[in-house]
């Protein structure tokens, strides 16, 4: 019972904190549902806008994701149930808009897009990324839970924590198989891809680590000695 009293604070500010996402998500559900008609017959207005509030929901909650993994979980899979639960809450919430510049420059480059609606598209995920930054520090300063500090910055900080190559190697391999699954799943019904892409964003989250040391550990190593026994040869 002590023990379970010690954990309430936490498990209270990470309520307070899942809380504050799905209010953000019902914030931006309500604007888009808002601002549909009047901006209907403006197609270039209306994707901007969508793709603005797709964009400020996607980083609001990345941002809040981004706090609570720094904090000591209660058990090891509470981080991935909270990836995959929010990548099925932003695949059925989004549907339309990419929120993603790779997903924007390889629909133009692949024709699907024209340069006008993908610079348009471009132009507000950047707006919507400043955006959120301001709002999430406006909302931390609150001070809702002990995580949320006034003196908490958004400087850029360096997200590589491995040697370079192989963060490029392990980066690039998880981009192609999402792209490349993002590509084959187009044929799939709505509600059944954004399932299948939620789990594999949480399988490749979990996998991203695995992958570099099958990659380093073993595979390179065998590469490297096939290619000089070949070259003795």
């Amino acid at each position: 019972m002590t023990a379970l009293r010690g954990l309430w604070p936490e498990v209270q500010d990470t309520c307070t904190s899942l809380g504050l996402m799905l209010l953000l998500v019902l914030f931006v559900g309500l604007a888009r549902v808002v601002t549909r008609q009047p901006l209907h017959r403006f197609l270039m207005a209306h994707t901007f806008v969508l793709e603005f509030l797709g964009t400020f929901q996607l980083c609001c909650c990345t941002h809040e994701l981004q706090l609570l993994s720094e904090q000591e979980p209660a058990h090891p899979t509470w981080p991935l149930t909270l990836i995959y639960f929010f990548s099925l809450v932003h695949g059925l919430t989004l549907v339309g808009t990419s929120s993603n510049p790779c997903g924007v420059m390889m629909q133009m480059l692949l024709g699907g897009m024209s340069p006008d609606t993908g610079a348009i598209r471009l132009l507000a995920q950047l707006i919507g990324a400043l955006c959120s930054r301001y709002c999430i520090s406006a909302l931390w300063s609150l001070g809702l839970t002990k995580y949320h500090l006034n003196e908490r910055t958004f400087a850029c900080r360096n997200p590589i924590q491995v040697d370079l190559p192989k963060a490029i190697i392990t980066e690039a391999i998880c981009s192609f198989i999402f792209h490349s699954a993002l590509l084959h799943f187009q044929e799939i019904g709505t509600k059944l891809r954004i399932h299948l892409l939620a789990a594999l964003i949480t399988f490749l989250v979990y996998a991203g680590i695995l992958l570099m040391i099958l990659m380093f550990s073993f595979f390179l190593p065998w590469l490297y000695n096939n290619h000089t026994t070949n070259k003795k040869e």
